[in-house]
Protein backbone atom coordinates (compact mmCIF):
# COMPACT_ATOMS: atom_id res chain seq x y z
CA UNK A 1 0.00 0.00 0.00
CA UNK A 2 1.00 3.62 -0.80
CA UNK A 3 1.27 5.98 1.54
CA UNK A 4 -1.39 9.25 1.49
CA UNK A 5 1.41 11.94 0.42
CA UNK A 6 3.04 9.51 -2.05
CA UNK A 7 -0.13 9.10 -4.24
CA UNK A 8 -0.38 12.93 -4.19
CA UNK A 9 2.68 13.61 -5.28
CA UNK A 10 2.97 11.24 -7.60
CA UNK A 11 -1.18 12.87 -8.94
CA UNK A 12 0.86 16.40 -8.54
CA UNK A 13 3.59 15.06 -11.02
CA UNK A 14 1.07 14.13 -13.59
CA UNK A 15 -0.93 17.18 -13.58
CA UNK A 16 2.23 19.06 -13.75
CA UNK A 17 3.37 17.36 -17.11
CA UNK A 18 0.14 17.69 -18.42
CA UNK A 19 0.95 21.41 -18.22
CA UNK A 20 4.35 21.50 -18.91
CA UNK A 21 3.34 19.29 -22.94
CA UNK A 22 0.21 21.54 -22.87
CA UNK A 23 2.18 24.91 -22.92
CA UNK A 24 4.86 23.51 -24.85
CA UNK A 25 2.74 22.80 -28.02
CA UNK A 26 1.10 26.14 -27.30
CA UNK A 27 4.05 27.89 -27.02
CA UNK A 28 5.15 25.67 -30.54
CA UNK A 29 1.82 26.68 -32.17
CA UNK A 30 2.54 30.43 -31.49
CA UNK A 31 5.97 30.30 -33.03
CA UNK A 32 4.90 28.75 -36.07
CA UNK A 33 2.01 31.35 -36.73
CA UNK A 34 3.54 34.16 -35.56
CA UNK A 35 5.55 35.57 -38.77
CA UNK A 36 7.31 39.26 -39.57
CA UNK A 37 6.46 40.11 -42.62
CA UNK A 38 8.39 42.97 -44.56
CA UNK A 39 7.85 44.08 -47.87
CA UNK A 40 10.53 46.00 -49.19
CA UNK A 41 10.26 48.32 -52.42
CA UNK A 42 10.18 51.48 -53.27
CA UNK A 43 7.81 53.83 -55.95
CA UNK A 44 8.42 52.36 -59.05
CA UNK A 45 7.52 48.83 -58.00
CA UNK A 46 4.25 48.85 -56.48
CA UNK A 47 2.96 45.67 -54.65
CA UNK A 48 0.04 44.04 -52.99
CA UNK A 49 0.47 44.29 -49.30
CA UNK A 50 -0.73 41.50 -47.20
CA UNK A 51 -2.54 42.49 -43.82
CA UNK A 52 -0.28 42.66 -41.40
CA UNK A 53 3.02 43.43 -43.28
CA UNK A 54 5.07 46.14 -42.62
CA UNK A 55 6.27 48.20 -46.33
CA UNK A 56 9.65 49.53 -46.42
CA UNK A 57 9.40 51.52 -49.33
CA UNK A 58 13.60 52.38 -50.06
CA UNK A 59 12.70 55.93 -51.49
CA UNK A 60 10.55 57.28 -48.95
CA UNK A 61 13.60 59.56 -47.34
CA UNK A 62 14.30 60.77 -51.11
CA UNK A 63 10.38 61.73 -51.65
CA UNK A 64 10.09 63.35 -48.15
CA UNK A 65 13.15 65.15 -48.70
CA UNK A 66 11.34 65.94 -52.26
CA UNK A 67 8.68 68.03 -50.31
CA UNK A 68 10.70 69.68 -48.05
CA UNK A 69 12.99 71.06 -50.71
CA UNK A 70 9.74 71.95 -53.29
CA UNK A 71 9.59 75.64 -55.11
CA UNK A 72 12.81 76.50 -52.99
CA UNK A 73 14.72 80.04 -53.77
CA UNK A 74 18.55 79.42 -55.12
CA UNK A 75 19.12 81.93 -52.17
CA UNK A 76 20.97 79.02 -49.87
CA UNK A 77 19.76 81.95 -46.80
CA UNK A 78 16.10 82.21 -47.44
CA UNK A 79 15.95 78.18 -48.82
CA UNK A 80 17.21 77.69 -45.40
CA UNK A 81 14.97 79.67 -43.49
CA UNK A 82 11.84 77.78 -45.75
CA UNK A 83 12.93 74.47 -44.80
CA UNK A 84 13.40 75.21 -41.02
CA UNK A 85 9.61 76.55 -41.14
CA UNK A 86 8.33 73.50 -42.67
CA UNK A 87 9.98 71.20 -39.97
CA UNK A 88 8.48 73.13 -37.94
CA UNK A 89 5.05 73.08 -39.02
CA UNK A 90 5.40 69.24 -39.89
CA UNK A 91 5.90 69.06 -35.89
CA UNK A 92 6.76 65.33 -34.47
CA UNK A 93 4.44 63.86 -37.36
CA UNK A 94 6.90 65.24 -39.72
CA UNK A 95 10.15 64.35 -37.56
CA UNK A 96 8.70 61.05 -36.65
CA UNK A 97 7.85 60.41 -40.60
CA UNK A 98 11.88 61.16 -41.65
CA UNK A 99 13.22 58.95 -38.61
CA UNK A 100 10.87 56.20 -39.70
CA UNK A 101 11.66 56.54 -43.45
CA UNK A 102 15.74 56.32 -42.51
CA UNK A 103 15.44 53.16 -39.63
CA UNK A 104 13.35 51.38 -42.49
CA UNK A 105 15.95 51.82 -45.11
CA UNK A 106 18.30 50.68 -42.33
CA UNK A 107 16.48 47.99 -41.64
CA UNK A 108 16.35 46.83 -45.21
CA UNK A 109 19.87 47.21 -45.84
CA UNK A 110 20.86 44.88 -42.41
CA UNK A 111 19.02 42.16 -44.10
CA UNK A 112 20.97 42.54 -47.43
CA UNK A 113 18.17 43.15 -49.26
CA UNK A 114 19.62 42.84 -53.01
CA UNK A 115 16.96 44.01 -55.09
CA UNK A 116 12.71 44.93 -54.86
CA UNK A 117 10.33 44.16 -54.42
CA UNK A 118 11.43 41.18 -51.45
CA UNK A 119 8.82 39.68 -49.58
CA UNK A 120 10.94 38.98 -46.18
CA UNK A 121 8.92 36.58 -43.68
CA UNK A 122 11.17 36.12 -40.19
CA UNK A 123 14.35 37.92 -41.07
CA UNK A 124 15.23 34.85 -42.65
CA UNK A 125 13.58 33.53 -45.70
CA UNK A 126 13.21 35.77 -48.94
CA UNK A 127 11.09 35.92 -51.99
CA UNK A 128 12.30 38.49 -54.37
CA UNK A 129 10.50 39.79 -57.59
CA UNK A 130 7.02 39.21 -56.53
CA UNK A 131 4.67 41.83 -56.12
CA UNK A 132 2.05 40.17 -54.59
CA UNK A 133 2.75 39.35 -51.00
CA UNK A 134 0.15 37.28 -50.17
CA UNK A 135 1.44 34.38 -53.24
CA UNK A 136 5.18 35.21 -51.96
CA UNK A 137 4.50 34.46 -48.38
CA UNK A 138 2.58 30.93 -49.64
CA UNK A 139 6.04 29.91 -51.63
CA UNK A 140 7.75 30.24 -48.03
CA UNK A 141 5.48 29.12 -46.04
CA UNK A 142 5.08 25.79 -49.07
CA UNK A 143 9.37 25.77 -48.38
CA UNK A 144 9.16 25.73 -44.66
CA UNK A 145 6.80 22.90 -44.78
CA UNK A 146 8.84 20.85 -46.87
CA UNK A 147 12.48 21.96 -44.74
CA UNK A 148 13.20 19.78 -41.63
Amino acid sequence: MTAPHSFVSQRLRAVGTALLLWSALFASSQAATATEVLVITDSAHPVQVAAGARVIELDLPARIEAELAAGLPTDPARASVIVQQRLREGGQDLQRRIGRAYQDVADAWGLGIAKVPAVVVDRRYVVYGESDVARATARIETYRRTQP
